[in-house]
C-alpha cells in the first residue's frame, strides 16, 4: 500500500474558480501533497489550475477525483475518467474513486472499467467510496486492481470501527470526509477536553485523532489559507493513549452527510 499523507485537502463546495484554485495552490505551496475532488464537485478544472499555479512538481501531488453514481455504466466511466483528465489537466489520475455505490451502479459492469483505465495508465489506483463491508467484498471479488482507499464520513461523532477494521485487514487507506463533523467537534465535551490539554483546537484534534489511527487519512475542507495552516499544523499534534482513549468513548452518534441533500441534487 503506497503511503498517503495523514491530512489532504477537500474542496467539496469549491465552486468559485479564482478561490478554489488560489486555496489548491497555497496549500500545495504550504506543504499538503494529497489533493481530493470529485467530478460531481464541479470544480475539477479550478483544482487543476491550482496544480498548475503551484511551485510545487506535479510528482508531488496525491490528485483524487471521483465518478458520480449517474455515470457508472462502463462506458461512461470512460468517458467520465477523459472528461476529468482533460479538466484537470493531467495526464494521469492518481486515484480514482465510485463516488456513491448506486444509481447506475453495477460492480459486474462497474469496476472492470476501473481495471481498463488502470491497465490504459490513465489512473493509478482504484478507490470506492461509501461502501459497505458487503459491498467492499464484491468488488475486491470482481477488482484486478487492489482498492488503494475507501472514502467515507468519519469523525469522532462517526467513528466508523468496522470500516477501520476492515481497512486494517485487507491494507488499504480509510479517507476520512467531513474529518471535523461540519464543525460539530467544537461541540463536544471530550474534544474540548483534550484541546484544552494541548492547547489546540478542537478541529486540531479532530484531525490528530483521525491521524493516530492504523490506515487513516484525513481530507478536511477550507477555503481560508489561515484554516490550511491550522489542519497542516495537526500532524505535529501528538495525543497521548489517555486522550486517544477519552475520544474513543465518545457515545453520541452522529452522520452529517446525507448525498440525497447533496447540492448536485438540488
Amino acid at each position: 500500500m503506497d503511503e498517503l499523507p495523514p491530512i489532504g485537502l477537500g474542496t467539496y463546495k469549491n465552486t468559485d474558480p479564482e478561490e478554489c484554485a488560489d486555496i489548491v495552490a497555497a496549500a500545495l505551496e504550504l506543504g499538503y501533497h494529497h489533493v481530493d475532488t470529485a467530478r460531481a464537485y464541479d470544480n475539477e478544472e479550478y483544482v487543476g489550475d491550482g496544480i498548475e499555479q503551484a511551485d510545487v512538481d506535479r510528482g508531488d501531488v496525491f490528485l483524487a477525483t471521483k465518478v458520480w453514481d449517474d455515470m457508472l455504466a462502463h462506458d461512461d466511466v470512460l468517458a467520465g475518467a477523459a472528461a476529468s483528465l482533460d479538466d484537470l489537466g493531467v495526464d494521469a489520475i492518481d486515484l480514482l474513486y465510485v463516488h456513491w455505490p448506486r444509481d447506475t451502479y453495477d460492480a459486474e459492469g462497474t469496476l472492470p472499467a476501473f481495471d481498463e483505465l488502470r491497465e490504459e495508465g490513465k489512473i493509478e489506483h482504484v478507490g470506492l467510496s461509501n461502501f459497505t463491508p458487503e459491498q467492499l467484498d464484491e468488488a475486491r471479488s470482481i477488482l484486478d486492481a487492489p482498492i488503494v482507499a475507501h472514502q467515507v464520513e468519519m469523525h469522532p461523532l462517526l467513528q466508523q470501527e468496522e470500516l477501520q477494521e476492515y481497512a486494517r485487514e485487507d491494507d488499504h487507506w480509510l479517507v476520512a470526509y467531513a474529518p471535523v463533523a461540519r464543525g460539530e467537534v467544537a461541540e463536544v465535551d471530550e474534544i474540548l477536553e483534550v484541546a484544552e490539554r494541548h492547547d489546540a483546537t478542537p478541529y486540531q484534534v479532530s484531525l490528530a485523532w483521525l491521524a493516530a489511527k492504523e490506515n487513516v487519512a484525513a481530507i478536511p475542507k477550507t477555503s481560508s489559507k489561515e484554516h490550511l495552516r491550522d489542519n497542516l499544523a495537526a500532524r505535529e499534534l501528538e495525543l497521548s493513549e489517555e486522550d486517544i482513549a477519552t475520544i474513543d468513548g465518545i457515545e453520541h452518534e452522529e452522520r452529517f452527510i446525507d448525498p440525497d441533500d447533496a447540492p448536485w441534487n438540488q
